[in-house]
């Protein structure tokens, strides 16, 4: 993806590189697992983080990789670190909406915190809205331009 970014770079487009898990690449990767808990998948990864900061990416996206391995990558990167399930030594921390505020329960990874969970509110404003199109009482005189 090196040369990938760089080009992008090279246009003035400012690129945020990813390695680690990237879930685009699950299939490859053998499903959602842990990535760099191998030493020679380790060295990759730092090799990796390297050639993202190199080809000229603002910031680097580390998901689902060791803590220990995240924070050797934020130490001796001059870039930006983000983590999502890369422990608590990068510079910034991402999670998706929908998990920490529980409108997914199929499936949550180990490195989530739910902070809420409004999947039931959502769920009745949407039937609410539902049943008031159907009914023909939504939109009403006030939700319309005269």
């Amino acid at each position: 993806m090196a040369e990938t970014i760089a080009a992008i770079v090279a246009m003035d487009i400012p690129v945020c590189g990813h390695i680690g898990l990237t879930p685009q690449s699950i299939h490859r990767m053998g499903g959602y697992r842990v990535q760099g808990r191998m030493d020679e998948q380790a060295r990759q990864l730092l090799a990796d983080a390297r050639a993202v900061e190199e080809a000229g990416a603002f910031a680097m996206v580390l998901e689902g990789i060791p803590a220990s391995l995240a924070k050797q990558i934020t130490e001796t990167s001059s870039i930006p670190t983000i983590g999502i399930g890369a422990g608590v030594d990068c510079d910034g921390q991402v999670l998706v909406i929908h998990d920490i505020l529980g409108l997914c329960e199929k499936y949550s990874p180990k490195f989530v915190k739910r902070f809420a969970d409004v999947s039931e509110t959502i769920g009745r404003g949407i039937g609410d809205y539902i049943q008031e199109v159907k009914a023909g009482t939504f939109p009403g005189p006030e939700h319309s331009f005269k």
